[in-house]
């Protein structure tokens, strides 16, 4: 186009960020405008954390949930359960009211040994084992910068399906959506995380998958392509889709004052509400090396004149001034904490921790706490479908079949006593594991053990012995250390003495890192030096089989949850519908879903970078640590276990009759519903 009627200043605007400019000491300045666009874009991250923004009418919902995951066709964690789930009930409650919920997503081709996806024909087989048959609708044009720093008009195919009660758009684009792997790729990347064939990376995938997401709206909106219908409501899952709102209140304005787009199209997307779930605020999207090329990518030849008007609401963080990245580097997450319209985190208790604590909030703590204050900030707890978590009849008899001659059963809370005989299974499995190699090489090959000991004579009253498991992942967050560390504590202030009839039994494991396994075989170590019986009762692992875990959970009595965070947790809701009691530290969602003494245990008090978060000062000054506040919860517990049999058993029937379920009365459906309708819960 002409661009010579602009004046000097705008002309400077036309171009895109020097490569590498975050590299040099820089300093963001943001200049004095008159012109309505640009003060459009300065004022606009205001305006959204201050809730200054009026919520649209909406008559009947047609959203969009996108998503980088799907635990319909690539999962790896909890987000992607919500983005399968949040659409399913959706659609199965509200349909008859016309209104709806569509998963946009990449369609993931190729194979990460642990994950394959395919396209054959019409039929797209996804990672998760589910095949779903596809329409192509046509071709999009996504430019985007490429190897040579240079844009780079990418073709997507644009895909719909229908699975379920859902519809499903398929974005595919074989460089930044392929799982194949790249030689360099890191061993703990895995699924849709990868780096692949290509060199692309988690946060250049996810930033060209917020992209052709902004393109297909365009198109859609400028009537370049029929059969998809225009949604009034975007859900961004996380920092995956994080640059969304960026492209979506930003770029047109930027277009519309560069001429490239008309005014009417350009207030058509920027009222399009957009509401931001946050998961764990630790994953944001960050990348330093690529942070000019990821600008560059999204907002072309107009990232100059964004970037220099991308003003960030004046908080006390001297990191998030600019809204586009922080500090100095790229960050996914920062446009859509910015400037969505609504933000929710997956619990309420999690909210108020990343708008309290910088622990939890991270640069975005001041963000969030204005947006709390000025009501554009909720915490809805995760459904989980209930009959999908409950012991399951069909589940239960291929882990029988599986170990080959094992009689687990089915029980809920109307036969809670079916459980005594799963323990009784377990013992003996867990005995045969640990006296039969070629047995155990055979049911568990992937899983590593450390002194597993036959204690299947020593138990001799099962009823009387409190099975604990954990069989979370073996990372830093989920507390293993602190666990092990309370352990240690409570058998050493009980040294010497009888602690009961029958000792408790603890199975403790999962996927992870060695750092991880030698924690707990150090536990089993020195807790042999203290007490060697009660050693010989401590089973530690290390991997995942599916029928292990399902095993472990059907007998456990208890589930330990020592976490250092847990934004919202599905594993307290597992363990909860199989009649094994959480016992918990009180952060996040575990406070939100755990009743103390009524269907699990909590710790009185939290600290994180040692500061009180949770409980009075008075418990804070005497426990002063969370190592001390779970060892007293756990011993706690097993009083309760061995003074007060008949109250564990009114707990466990307590957490089994709970349920978290989406479309429970005033449950999280019903939250979500309201919020889409009237931007408030």
């Amino acid at each position: 186009m002409d661009t010579t009627s602009f004046s000097a200043e705008m002309q400077s605007l036309l171009k895109m960020m020097p490569k590498g400019f975050n590299k040099k000491k820089f300093t963001v300045s943001y200049p004095v405008v008159n012109n309505k666009n640009l003060l459009d874009i300065q004022n606009y991250s205001k305006k959204q954390c201050l809730g200054k923004e009026i919520w649209p009418t909406i008559d009947k919902v047609n959203g969009w949930m996108i998503s980088a995951e799907t635990a319909s066709f690539m999962k790896w964690g909890g987000l992607g359960m919500i983005a399968s789930e949040l659409p399913e009930a959706f659609n199965q409650t509200y349909c008859a009211k016309e209104e709806c919920l569509t998963v946009v997503t990449p369609m993931y081709l190729g194979t990460t040994k642990k994950k394959s996806a395919s396209l054959e024909n019409d039929i797209y087989h996804g990672a998760e084992h589910k095949d779903v048959k596809v329409q192509k609708i046509k071709d999009i044009v996504v430019p985007f910068v490429g190897d040579h720093q240079a844009l780079v008009k990418y073709k997507v195919g644009v895909y719909i399906g229908h699975f379920g009660n859902t519809d499903y758009i398929f974005l595919n684009n074989e460089r930044f959506f392929s799982i194949n792997l790249h030689k360099e790729n890191p061993s703990a990347q895995d699924g849709c995380y990868v780096m692949n064939e290509f060199g692309v990376n988690e946060v250049e995938r996810f930033a060209f998958f917020s992209k052709a997401v902004f393109v297909l709206i365009c198109d859609i909106c400028s009537l370049k392509i029929k059969g998809i219908k225009e949604p009034n409501i975007l859900v961004a899952n996380d920092w995956h889709s994080g640059a969304l709102a960026g492209l979506m209140k930003y770029f047109p304005t930027a277009q519309e004052e560069a001429g490239w787009m008309s005014t009417v199209l350009a207030e058509r997307l920027k009222h399009i509400p957009i509401v931001h779930i946050a998961h764990h605020l630790g994953y944001q999207g960050w990348d330093y090396d690529n942070t000019s090329k990821i600008l560059n990518s999204l907002y072309e030849n107009l990232t100059a004149l964004v970037f220099k008007n991308a003003k960030a609401i004046k908080n006390s963080n001297p990191r998030t001034t600019n809204v586009l990245i922080v500090h100095d580097c790229y960050n996914q997450a920062s446009s859509n904490f910015h400037l969505a319209d609504r933000v929710v985190t997956v619990s309420k208790h999690y909210m108020e921790e990343v708008s309290k604590e910088l622990g939890f909030g991270f640069d975005f703590r001041d963000i969030l706490k204005m947006r709390k204050d000025h009501r554009n900030f909720f915490g809805i707890v995760n459904g989980y479908d209930k009959k999908l978590i409950s012991p399951n009849a069909a589940k239960i008899d291929a882990v029988n079949q599986y170990f080959d001659g094992f009689k687990f059963q089915v029980f809920d809370e109307t036969c809670p006593d079916k459980k005594l005989q799963n323990k009784k299974e377990f013992i003996k499995l867990i005995s045969k594991i640990a006296s039969d190699k070629l047995y155990k090489d055979k049911v568990i090959p992937l899983v590593d053990i450390y002194k597993f000991e036959n204690i299947e004579k020593s138990v001799k009253h099962i009823e009387k012995a409190p099975i604990f498991c954990a069989t979370s992942r073996m990372v830093e967050q989920k507390g293993y250390d602190v666990a092990a560390q309370a352990l240690l504590k409570i058998y050493t202030k009980y040294a010497g003495a009888k602690i009961a009839e029958e000792l408790p039994i603890f199975i403790m494991g999962g996927a992870g890192s060695d750092d991880n396994f030698q924690i707990l075989k150090d536990l089993k170590d020195k807790l042999a030096e203290i007490n060697p019986a009660a050693a010989k009762r401590l089973f530690v692992f290390r991997g995942y089989c599916d029928e292990f875990a399902y095993a472990i959970q059907l007998a456990a009595d208890f589930y330990l949850m020592p976490c250092r965070f847990e934004p919202c947790g599905l594993t307290q809701m597992e363990a909860m519908a199989k009649g094994a009691l959480p016992v918990a530290m009180s952060t996040g969602g575990l406070v939100d879903t755990i009743e103390d003494g009524v269907d699990g245990f909590r710790t009185e008090v939290f600290f994180t970078d040692k500061r009180r978060v949770y409980g009075t000062n008075i418990v804070a000054s005497r426990l002063k640590n969370n190592i001390n506040a779970y060892a007293e919860t756990l011993e706690k517990v097993l009083l309760t276990f061995y003074a007060n049999p008949a109250q564990i058993e009114q707990m466990k029937k307590n957490a089994m009759s709970k349920d978290f379920s989406w479309t429970v009365e005033n449950g999280s459906l019903s939250k979500y519903y309201n919020l889409f309708h009237l931007g408030h819960l």
